[in-house]
């Protein structure tokens, strides 16, 4: 998956296919494996993974090992994967128009009718909407149809050994060997995202240990070829995260004229939003409104306005992105019936380079802000020093990191 249209796939594919595998511990291998490095780069990959075998055949047998170590090198396609990432070159509302359109809504209300069966079980068994399951089914392979084709255990070991998700990564590598040893899926078939996800969920190895179902009592769970299987396993990671039962995770909403912008990183019950001058777009009489919500407004003030609910951080428990959770959320809604998006987005908005984006980030810091660490990735502590430099200069608090900030700040 690959600018313009290409470029939003390539987002996708970079966003989806990580079931729970947001993950920031230290890299611990000594042998770091660079793609524009060395002739020596097999050795070094080989050294890495003497390195791991002790753990390893304290987890697997010699066989299983050998047999799938013993001619592994790493992938080139998923070293390039790992430098130049597309996650941050689209816009929010250009990864949407990928994800919820016209087709994958089709697909995905075709396959809730097609397989209402199976998502009646599903549903009364974990307590998870069902179309936030079939979206998610539709996010990652598009309802079973694009698994990925990479393999599984070389995609792990290579990222294993580099880059700086390493621990993470061995994990992984270890988890996928474990269900090679316990038979769950054949070597020749064990194939997925470029970073190691797999199946109609596209579960991370460690995800899969710990969360898969076998929902058809078959003896094993399978992800890649029981679609029962694959609804449960998808069910229970998000009734282990936390799920509510008959709640929404995002509600767009409209901000009255005189809004109080400053409030924007607050959380709050439902109730006290409406009263603040937020009033939800879509009447919905099962909403709980003395649930705490956060305002999300992921394009500023110029853009659609989101309370995002409880489930909101359930969905990014499977997937840390925001544009992930908040298009998973969308296109649940679609195949519920909803409206689309009402609010247009502000399209001539053009998103920071992952440069610019760390100079924003070490000019808010110059001027007595403290956005985090100057990495070019926008989390809480940088919005939050946005607004606050926001509201020091008079502008619109929204936390909005806009082209326009950056000029601001570059230009006091």
């Amino acid at each position: 998956m690959r600018r313009g249209l290409v470029a939003a796939t390539l987002l996708v594919a970079g966003l989806c296919g990580h079931a729970n595998a947001a993950d920031d511990r230290p890299a611990t291998s000594s042998a770091t494996i660079a793609p524009d490095g060395p002739p020596d780069v097999v050795r070094a990959f080989k050294a890495c993974m003497d390195q791991i075998a002790p753990e390893a055949l304290r987890r697997v047998s010699r066989q299983t090992f050998v047999g799938a170590t013993a001619m592994l090198e790493p992938d080139p396609v998923v070293l390039e994967r790992l430098q130049s990432q597309p996650e941050f070159e689209l816009a929010l509302w250009q990864y949407l128009d990928v994800i919820v359109n016209d087709g994958k809504i089709a697909a995905g209300r075709a396959a809730l009718e097609r397989l209402r069966a199976q998502f009646d079980a599903v549903e009364e068994a974990f307590g998870v909407d069902r179309y936030v399951i079939a979206a998610i089914w539709g996010v990652e392979t598009n309802y079973g149809t694009e698994p990925g084709p990479f393999s599984v255990i070389r995609s792990t070991a290579t990222l294993a050994c580099s880059g700086r998700r390493q621990a993470y990564f061995r994990d992984q590598f270890l988890a996928a060997l474990e269900i090679l040893e316990r038979g769950y899926v054949a070597a020749d078939r064990f194939r997925g995202s470029w970073s190691g996800a797999f199946g109609g969920g596209q579960f991370m190895p460690t995800t899969f240990l710990n969360y898969a179902v076998d929902f058809d009592g078959h003896g094993r769970p399978d992800i890649l070829d029981d679609v029962s299987d694959v609804l449960a396993s998808i069910a229970n990671v998000l009734r282990a995260n936390g799920w509510s039962a008959n709640a929404p995770c995002a509600i767009e909403v409209a901000l009255q004229a005189d809004f109080d912008y400053a409030l924007v990183l607050d959380r709050r019950p439902i109730t006290e939003w409406i009263q603040s001058g937020v009033r939800p777009l879509a009447a919905d009489a099962s909403i709980d409104q003395r649930q705490l919500a956060h305002l999300s407004l992921p394009a500023g003030y110029r853009g659609p306005a989101f309370l995002l609910l409880p489930n909101f951080g359930v969905v990014k428990q499977y997937n840390p992105a925001y544009a992930y959770a908040l298009a998973v959320c969308q296109l649940a809604g679609r195949l519920r019936g909803d409206a689309g998006i009402s609010k247009p987005w502000p399209r001539d908005e053009r998103v920071l380079s992952s440069a610019e984006r760390t100079e924003l980030q070490s000019l808010l810091r110059s001027n007595g802000f403290d956005p985090g660490p100057s990495d070019g990735m926008l989390g809480p502590r940088t919005s939050a020093a946005i607004v606050a430099f926001e509201k020091k200069a008079n502008l619109v608090p929204d936390g909005f990191a806009s082209g326009a900030l950056l000029e601001r700040l570059r230009h006091p």
